[in-house]
């Protein structure tokens, strides 16, 4: 959860380390704080809050330094204080660590620590590796005393740590969250996420589970947490710098809504072929004869991620006829699932990061499960620890809530259910190349609805207000109701709740009022007369209904209230593609009502961008 950056280098150290925390700080902002080391001594800055708040205390007490790190923090063991805040030292404050995770074990090895004398200051887990670290210091260097440390410690996390007693030197840790070492003539970078240090350098090394890399101003030694040497491969990142500013917008989000088109199209970009209707998926990297034997496909994910693999089940069951369950990564090591050598596991997650559904990857590939990673981030663990990947190509999703890295991931499930079909035998050559065709109109299509911008915020306007709304969707548009209701509470903090049109009668109509907005999702498809009845049964009981339907049919006129109701009309779309098409007005729509409430869209309470701990 939590943005580290550090730098030891030329450039001046607080300014790479500020910037490198602003563009961390959709991962955690209830503080933040740098440190850095100049002449032997160590000097520190920190803040409640978010990062202007820190660089507010940076311009009234200017610090400098010839290395550092820096922080930005969500927190999960004590309170969001100034106090609280990262970086934490030791008893002598020569030893400064930040760290993204959890120290499970910390209550034991703080009440050890203090029984051997050592004064805490704060109530985070994270003080006790200063500490620690500090009893272990010798004279063998602090990478040595952060690995005995390390062999205390039980939990996932990512740690950098520098020290006055051991200068020109960065040391940090992966067991489980991010750590990105970034490349560069003469300087050396390490962060959670590569926007981080992408004005610096495109050439990364991603730090494995239980591996330790050594940064001096000469370079980078990377270790196993025992000492043993590890070979590490360079990668080149193809992100433009740019793609991580707003170009103009008034937020990250907003920006990513109006990327969707480009981000669909860079997704397809090279993968299918229209004369031939072939999809190339090379990066999966999974024999066809495997794949053709696999009897039943499991899709973990969570939050975002898990709603596409809702919709690629309706995907890959109808093209390539294959069973299809869809796990929550949190929950499934709990059910004891039932995995063989013929089951394929896809992982689906944004940054390749998620704590849960790399758990839930492993227990699949512990019964046997062959393992494709769909995937934003190249070099990230799912990508590492599965057979092959297919990636997104979405680019830097800055925002909290995701929104281009969702319809780029319901995009890459097309194209492997497409595959899959033509794998096994249930797509002909001339049956895929109208599923190709498709794909390729999405970009277009995409650009049509958002011209929509206009009358979603009229919408906005009408029901910013309301406490509760209601989505309603069936079929393949079911998971985009729920997508729909989580964006609107991530952002706007309103009640929001999605569900399957046809169990409205069993619960849902008992809340319906005149204060109910419901949202249906009703393109022109086999249950589209289905849809029309749940909006009756809606108006019948005085509710308000912003329906998304399909252009060119005015059956909807009848039974709504231009006055009290809204219609959006959507371009046709194949009911296989329709929830790429009808998610984009509910990212809109969500987004113009968390504005006109003065919510802040980017950084939204609570939450952060990648969960990496539990």
């Amino acid at each position: 959860m939590c943005g580290i950056v550090g730098y030891i280098g030329r450039k001046d150290v607080v300014s790479v380390l500020v910037e490198g925390l602003r563009k961390l700080e959709y991962r955690g902002y209830d503080s933040a704080g740098v440190a850095l080391v100049r002449n032997g001594e160590v000097d520190l800055r920190r803040s409640a809050g978010k990062l202007s708040n820190l660089e507010t205390v940076i311009h009234a007490q200017p610090i400098s330094g010839d290395y550092g790190v820096g922080h930005t923090r969500w927190a999960t063991h004590g309170r969001p204080t100034e106090e609280n805040a990262h970086p934490h030292r030791d008893c002598s404050g020569r030893i400064v660590v930040v760290h993204n995770g959890i120290i499970e074990n910390y209550l034991d090895l703080k009440h050890e620590l203090q029984r051997q004398g050592h004064r805490f200051v704060t109530e985070t887990d994270t003080e006790i590796v200063a500490h620690l670290v500090e009893r272990e210091m010798k004279d063998d260097g602090l990478e040595n005393a952060v690995r005995r440390a390390l062999m205390l410690m039980r939990g996932l996390f990512a740690l950098v740590l520098i020290s006055a007693d051991d200068p020109e030197k960065i040391v940090t840790v992966r067991n489980g969250p991010p750590i990105v070492v970034g490349l560069g003539d003469g300087e050396f970078f390490v962060a959670s996420d590569i926007p981080a240090i992408l004005n610096h350098t495109r050439d990364v090394v991603f730090l494995g589970d239980e591996e330790m890399a050594v940064i001096t101003k000469t370079g980078v030694a990377f270790t196993d947490f025992f000492g043993r040497p590890v070979s590490k491969a360079t990668q080149r990142v193809l992100w433009d710098p740019i793609m991580a500013e707003k170009a103009g917008y008034k937020h990250f989000m907003l920006k990513e809504i109006f990327e969707q088109p480009t981000a669909v199209r860079e997704t397809i970009l090279g993968r299918v072929s229209q004369d031939s209707g072939r999809v190339f998926l090379e990066e999966m990297k999974i024999p066809d004869e495997r794949l053709a034997a696999i009897d039943r496909v499991t899709i973990l994910a969570c939050g975002t991620s898990w709603h596409a693999g809702l919709v690629g089940k309706f995907m890959i069951e109808q093209l390539a006829r294959v069973p299809v369950e869809v796990d929550y990564g949190s929950e499934y090591r709990y059910r004891n699932p039932i995995v063989g050598a013929n089951t394929l596991a896809v992982v689906i997650t944004q940054s390749g990061e998620t704590a849960d559904t790399l758990a839930a990857l492993r227990e699949a590939k512990t019964d046997g499960a062959a393992s494709i990673a769909i995937c934003n981030v190249v070099g990230s663990m799912a990508t590492r620890e599965t057979e092959g990947t297919i990636y997104t190509h979405a680019g830097p999703e800055i925002g909290v809530a995701s929104t281009k890295a969702f319809t780029s991931q319901l995009v890459a499930l097309y194209l492997l259910a497409v595959r899959l079909g033509q794998i096994r035998g249930t797509l002909t050559v001339e049956q895929s190349r109208p599923h190709v065709d498709a794909l390729l109109q999405l970009p277009q299509l995409l650009e049509q609805v958002l011209r929509l911008a206009p009358q979603i915020e009229e919408v906005a306007a009408r029901f910013q207000n309301r406490t509760d709304f209601l989505y309603l969707g069936r079929g393949i548009n079911y998971p985009i109701a729920l997508e729909g209701a989580l964006k609107l509470k991530e952002i706007s903090y309103i009640h929001a709740e999605g569900y399957p049109a046809g169990e409205m009668k069993h619960g849902p109509i008992a809340l319906i009022d005149e204060q109910l907005p419901v949202v249906t999702i009703a393109p022109h498809d086999t249950v589209f007369e289905k849809m029309i009845g749940n909006m009756q049964e809606v108006k019948a009981r005085g509710g308000s209904v912003i329906a998304l339907t399909t252009r060119g049919d005015d059956k909807l006129s009848s039974i709504l209230d231009r006055t009290r109701d809204f219609v959006l009309e959507l371009p046709p779309a194949p009911a296989l593609l329709a929830p790429i098409v009808t998610v984009v007005p509910l990212q809109l729509l969500a987004y113009d009502i968390a504005v006109r409430r003065g919510c802040d869209v980017d950084q939204p309470r609570n939450l952060a961008k990648s969960v990496t701990v539990e």
